[in-house]
């Protein structure tokens, strides 16, 4: 019997854990109160996008569907705030038909392509399954307190802009809707058949019978491992943040540009602050989600046009991505980095090592020296303390490679060179002593 499967049930305070949150300490408690709340709430639908989509179509609106995780922390605050009934966004949610989704058994995955790791998405729609936008954000992820509303605001916005073009827009709509997957909802993946059902057990255990969104990422990445078959890398990259390429969008209006890395390919291309993005592969983009979907699809390699607004007048750019830009995305704090770090780190959690604690012990600022903060006790999680790597080592070589990278880059790296089953050299610091280990793929 396989182990990993076993491993994605009851994850859900690994999953706040990764995303630097908590769970409620009743989880059961949140979702039937959450149930008991919202299931007649005169403007949400709850827990059936199917209700959604015809409730749209005979009303005409565009659709909101939110996937919140109830029990999870990370995103209460904007929860909160997108569920009163108040006067900052209720005029503009009254223009939609509202779904409240809280479990992943059911979804369609032809439909619903988000950033599964993130614990509060939503997906704009026109009733005929025409994506508008998506929206989800990292900031509100890491910090269950914030429930600042206007980036969220201003997507609403723009997908009610581009509802009221439709369909002489179908055509410029056509990149953000979700591509083709190997399966049609989560209970079809290997990983997850047969141990859940689409329905939640409302009268027993019914956190337990639910399909967590994250669990989707897991049980892809696991399907492609398990068939000895390359992970595709927007599995290990999934939705790179615009930092990746060197944007930094501000909080308060969420496509305008607040700083531009030096040296970057935003900064190569031209990009500079106060640039308010329009339009990216030539998808017109509502939220920050929006272009990290459109990173999410891009090329390894190669020549990604963005449109932006600059003393009120359009201008494209072309951001030239070299080849292994998709690396430099941190997935550090992703809740499906865990399963990612038993594959191909034996359960390890990396840091690099910061330049003051190189200079003490004598390592070049360009070496390789990433830190085991965290070695796995449990199950595939503890195969590198088995091995012999301990809390606190050095990892000064890996594989070969002894320059200095992230935790991210090493992730993806032996991914895609390795299979489960194989061994990878090492060389730790411990102290004083310079110690060779073998690392084991899983």
């Amino acid at each position: 019997m396989n182990p990993r499967p076993l491993l994605f049930t009851g994850l859900l305070a690994l999953a706040c854990w990764g995303t630097h949150g908590q769970a409620v300490k009743d989880r059961r408690g949140a979702v039937l109160g959450d149930r008991a709340a919202l299931e007649h709430d005169t403007r949400w639908i709850y827990n059936d996008w199917q209700q959604g989509f015809a409730e749209a179509k005979r009303t005409g609106k565009p659709l909101l569907v939110t996937l919140r995780c109830v029990p999870c922390l990370a995103c209460a605050g904007i929860d909160a705030r997108v569920l009163m009934q108040n006067a900052e966004l209720g005029p503009v949610l009254d223009r939609f038909v509202c779904v409240r989704v809280m479990n992943a058994n059911a979804l369609d995955l032809s439909l619903f392509q988000v950033d599964y790791d993130l614990s509060f998405s939503a997906v704009f729609f026109n009733a005929d399954g025409t994506v508008y936008g998506r929206f989800g954000s990292w900031a509100h992820q890491v910090d269950s307190k914030n429930g600042a509303v206007d980036g969220f605001r201003a997507a609403l916005e723009g997908a009610l802009a581009l509802h009221a073009n439709y369909p002489a827009n179908r055509a410029a709509l056509a990149g953000k809707q979700g591509g083709e997957l190997a399966f049609k909802d989560p209970l079809q993946i290997p990983a997850l058949a047969g141990k859940y059902t689409r329905n939640l057990d409302w009268e027993g255990k019914v956190v337990q019978s639910c399909v967590h969104c994250h669990q989707i990422g897991d049980a892809l990445r696991t399907y492609h491992r398990e068939r000895k078959e390359r992970i595709p890398d927007d599995l290990i990259y999934p939705w790179p943040a615009p930092a990746t390429v060197g944007i930094e969008l501000t909080a308060e209006k969420t496509l305008s540009l607040r700083t531009v890395a030096a040296g970057s390919p935003a900064d190569r291309a031209g990009l500079r602050p106060g640039d308010e993005l329009l339009a990216a592969a030539g998808q017109p983009v509502v939220s920050e989600a929006d272009v990290s979907w459109v990173l999410h699809r891009f090329a390894e390699n190669g020549g990604l046009p963005l449109t932006v607004k600059r003393a009120g007048a359009p201008w494209t750019v072309r951001l030239d991505l070299p080849a292994g830009w998709r690396t430099k995305a941190d997935i550090s704090r992703r809740v499906g980095t865990w399963e990612m770090r038993a594959m191909a780190l034996g359960g390890l959690l990396l840091e690099d090592l910061p330049d003051d604690q190189r200079t003490a012990r004598g390592l070049a600022p360009d070496a390789l020296a990433l830190r085991v903060k965290h070695a796995g006790e449990y199950g595939q999680h503890a195969a590198a303390k088995r091995a012999g790597f301990q809390k606190d080592d050095v990892i000064v070589e890996l594989d070969g490679a002894r320059t200095r990278t992230t935790e991210s880059e090493v992730i993806g790296r032996l991914l895609r060179t390795h299979r489960a089953g194989e061994t990878v050299p090492a060389v730790v610091l411990r102290g004083t002593e310079r110690k060779p280990l073998s690392l084991p793929m899983q």
